[in-house]
């Protein structure tokens, strides 16, 4: 697991009600003054566990708002590393500053992978439950449940897809109150992702070569394709790629904008001439950088900035 994430994994906080510390923890461990918090997405072991280890275990790190800034909208980020291990801080901590220092909430997803025998839909499954906690707790989190964006970056960026075109709504006589919440994001942000089908042989990233799934592959494809699910309930859609990306190609980012255009999903997608495939904020390349300030003023317009008074303070 990289090891930022498994470090944030490590740190153990007293936590609001519901929550349940990480069972790998290191004692003793306090980034209280950081405002970082650890929680498993399940209170016991996850559904389809192999193990107990911190790779068997889906958990979220949150880090809060700058102080007197925050606004109640949300971002779950899900960093990319092809389901093979997460690239936690360049697609992690580093997007959750930024967004963080425009008044939200940030959660980073630590999802099971591949890498370690959790084949699709187990990320899935993963992020869904963190979209539902996310929503499930707006009010310990003092945000507005129907304000939360989730961004992927690459593979991240695929499962952020998937989450976005495959949710389930809530349930709500479910005995867990997590499982009530609908696991629809508002807003889908994706960065350089990884956007075709799972079997597409190309470069090094066919999902089914890679972790040697090719019996598996025809119905992974027709099932985790997600340009094949985009409808008219996708959420609104930010999408930026790089011309010259020679890990994912930009084809597959506008294979999926043309099915939201298509579908009526209201969407906004930039292609930059140069820039390496896991640019993350573009800080490499004077172009490529302008694409968070892009992000911003289309957050704007969302009205994700603007400060929502009642869910921010819990006061109307």
């Amino acid at each position: 697991m990289n090891q930022l994430l498994a470090f944030l994994i490590a740190a153990t906080l007293a936590l609001p009600a519901a929550a349940q510390t990480v069972s790998c923890a290191t004692p003793g461990t306090d980034n209280a003054f950081l405002g970082i918090q650890t929680i498993r997405l399940w209170p016991g072991t996850a559904p389809e566990a192999k193990g107990a280890t911190c790779d068997d275990i889906p958990a979220l790190t949150l880090l809060g708002p700058r102080p007197g800034t925050a606004n109640g909208s949300a971002v779950i980020i899900l960093p990319g590393g092809g389901y093979s291990h997460l690239a936690g801080d360049l697609e992690g901590r580093e997007i959750a500053d930024w967004f963080t220092a425009r008044g939200f909430r940030a959660f980073i997803l630590s999802y099971r992978l591949t890498s370690h025998g959790y084949v699709l839909p187990v990320p899935l499954l993963d992020a869904r439950r963190a979209i539902q906690t996310v929503r499930g707790r707006a009010a310990d989190y003092h945000i507005n449940p129907n304000r939360i964006v989730v961004i992927g970056f690459s593979a991240g960026g695929h499962l952020a897809a998937l989450a976005g075109t495959q949710f389930v709504p809530g349930k709500p006589d479910a005995n867990d109150p997590i499982e009530r919440a609908s696991s629809r994001p508002d807003f889908l942000v994706l960065g350089y992702p990884w956007l075709g089908a799972v079997g597409d042989d190309f470069t090094h990233l066919n999902y089914c070569k890679v972790f040697n799934l090719m019996d598996q592959c025809e119905a992974l494809r027709a099932a985790y394709s997600p340009e094949l699910f985009v409808t008219k309930d996708t959420p609104p859609t930010f999408i930026y790629h790089t011309f010259n990306d020679r890990t994912v190609p930009v084809e597959q980012s506008l294979r999926f904008y043309e099915a939201l255009v298509k579908a009526g999903v209201p969407s906004e997608f930039h292609v930059f001439a140069n820039g390496a495939h896991g640019s993350g904020l573009g800080k490499s390349d004077p172009s490529l950088d302008q694409w968070p300030g892009l992000l911003e003023n289309w957050l704007r317009a969302q009205g994700l900035l603007t400060v929502e008074k009642t869910a921010v303070t819990g006061q109307p």
